[in-house]
């Protein structure tokens, strides 16, 4: 009887030892999932994030480069302008050479009429 109670005492402990060592496996086993499913979360964020990021520098190359294009167009009508000045001075400077040059030719004939 007590050779039984002894094996009976002793499957006991070895079915708690196998359930201890079935829920430590599944503990590690559910933290596991767990660790999967956190990280397979982290990385479809990280693929939303790649994504918007991916957006957001198109737009800002496109509005770069309008910007730039905008900056050539100033630019270009600052030259512009300055072709223009240089213009309006040379036909100054001209006008004022013909000026000057009526200018004497009228004191000219007003001599030669007093003469």
């Amino acid at each position: 009887m007590l050779s039984r109670l002894l094996k009976e005492h002793q499957a006991k402990q070895n079915e708690r030892k196998e359930l201890q060592g079935l829920r430590s496996q599944c503990t590690t086993d559910v933290c596991l999932v767990f660790r999967v499913a956190q990280a397979y979360v982290n990385q479809r964020k990280l693929d939303h994030e790649v994504k918007t990021l991916q957006v957001q520098a198109s737009q800002f190359s496109k509005q770069t480069a309008q910007w730039i294009s905008m900056v050539e167009g100033f630019n270009q009508a600052l030259k512009e302008i300055g072709d223009v000045e240089n213009w309006a001075r040379s036909i100054e400077m001209d006008m004022r050479t013909i000026a000057t040059a009526l200018e004497y030719v009228h004191k000219g004939q007003l001599q030669s009429a007093s003469s």
